[in-house]
């Protein structure tokens, strides 16, 4: 079969269970799971993958699955990640959230239905023997958690005889149709901040008989950024934002407990390595003036996503193939954290960015809000590149 008929018979196919994939976008966005209780989802992928004739294995964790399509001794991983998030849906649809709370709010939804879709394509392709290699599915739970379900993934040998790996990830300041590629470093690395304060507690009209937790607290949460900025290389691109600050129940009762959460973001892996140490030190020094005890945790999150140059060449090949040159579009390193990062510190690959904002609209809502809404036609694109790397790899 030339290359050009091959082209053409992935997006006959493609078209052939676009509709079907928006429906099961439609159904997972209705019905989201947070990481590690993926269990209707994973119930549906496995449903469908048997029907499609696969033999689907669920993960040891008992969300998440792996399964492989075709035969050879290596083959190359397509993975979509398949939690939702802690977020109201703030989109009025037909199809939005029945749990209140929680929505697919970064767009696993478009992500594991494009993959699906592939899954299908490809069982297709290996009925009529059109297939010459072995490609693996990765349906991988958890990715909104840190360190995030990818190290549960390459515990069970889920990267066992890859010899490269792909994902998609939906990208609302793109235009629909447009994949984003970049060489080198994506994502930033990631990890979750906890600081708790203690002391004695007290009456708000004599602070200096105790320790006013709440002043060392607000210095706390507005210094250690700063102070950060001036400890490492500003180059390295260290950020840290607060998403949580707790203390204290009465008006005129000085608490005996504080925290603040949230996230430190790094664009330089060996600068990120340093906050274990620095981190607390600062935090120590910062609150020592008022006499309270301070705990600092420090979570490891993820490292940056790094793309591997020769990767890239086969998405932007896919790409160019099948949806034409203009689709592809230059995208630059964020501050976000994604755990595909892990499949990269063992193998080579590649994360693209999907275009998933309508062209009628300046925004489809930012990731992780609850305005965010993708356009669904970006899940059969989506389809297409998946399929296309992975028979061009």
């Amino acid at each position: 079969m030339s290359h050009q008929l091959l082209v053409a018979d992935v997006l006959a196919r493609v078209e052939a269970v676009r509709e079907d994939m928006v429906d099961v976008r439609r159904d997972l966005h209705a019905h989201p799971e947070l990481g590690w209780h993926e269990v209707r989802t994973t119930e549906i992928l496995e449903k469908r993958l048997i029907e499609a004739g696969l033999s689907p294995r669920v993960l040891p964790t008992g969300t998440g699955l792996i399964c492989d399509i075709g035969s050879g001794d290596s083959c190359v991983a397509l993975r979509a990640d398949i939690d939702a998030l802690p977020v109201p849906d703030g989109v009025d649809s037909p199809w939005r959230s029945t749990i209140e709370g929680v929505a697919h709010a970064c767009g696993h939804d478009v992500h594991t239905a494009s993959l699906l879709g592939a899954a299908l394509v490809l069982a297709g392709m290996a009925r009529d023997r059109q297939l010459d290699r072995r490609v693996r599915l990765i349906f991988q739970p958890a990715e909104e958690k840190m360190p995030g379900g990818a190290l549960g993934v390459i515990a069970a040998g889920g990267l066992d005889g890859v010899r490269r790996i792909f994902g998609l990830h939906c990208d609302p300041r793109l235009q629909v149709g447009q994949v984003g590629l970049r060489v080198g470093a994506l994502t930033a690395a990631a990890d979750r901040i906890l600081v708790r304060l203690t002391g004695p507690g007290g009456h708000t009209s004599r602070p200096h008989l105790t320790a006013d937790l709440v002043y060392a607290l607000a210095t706390l949460v507005t210094e250690l950024p700063a102070a950060l900025s001036r400890r490492v290389d500003p180059r390295a691109g260290m950020s840290l934002v607060w998403g949580r600050i707790t203390s204290g129940s009465a008006a005129n009762a000085i608490p005996s407990r504080g925290e603040a959460e949230g996230t430190l973001r790094c664009l330089d892996a060996s600068v990120w390595r340093l906050a274990d140490e620095l981190l607390p030190s600062l935090a120590a020094q910062l609150v020592h003036p008022y006499g309270v005890e301070v705990e600092t945790e420090v979570t490891h999150g993820v490292p940056p996503v790094i793309n591997d140059a020769t990767a890239i060449e086969v998405l932007h090949d896919a790409v160019q193939q099948t949806l034409g040159s203009s689709a592809i579009a230059p995208t630059d390193q964020s501050l976000g954290g994604e755990d595909f990062a892990w499949y990269l510190e063992d193998v080579p690959g590649a994360m693209a960015r999907l275009g998933v904002r309508p062209p009628t609209q300046d925004t489809s809502g930012d990731l992780h809000t609850p305005a965010f809404d993708p356009s669904e036609e970006a899940i059969s694109l989506g389809t297409t590149v998946l399929t296309s790397v992975a028979l061009l790899d």
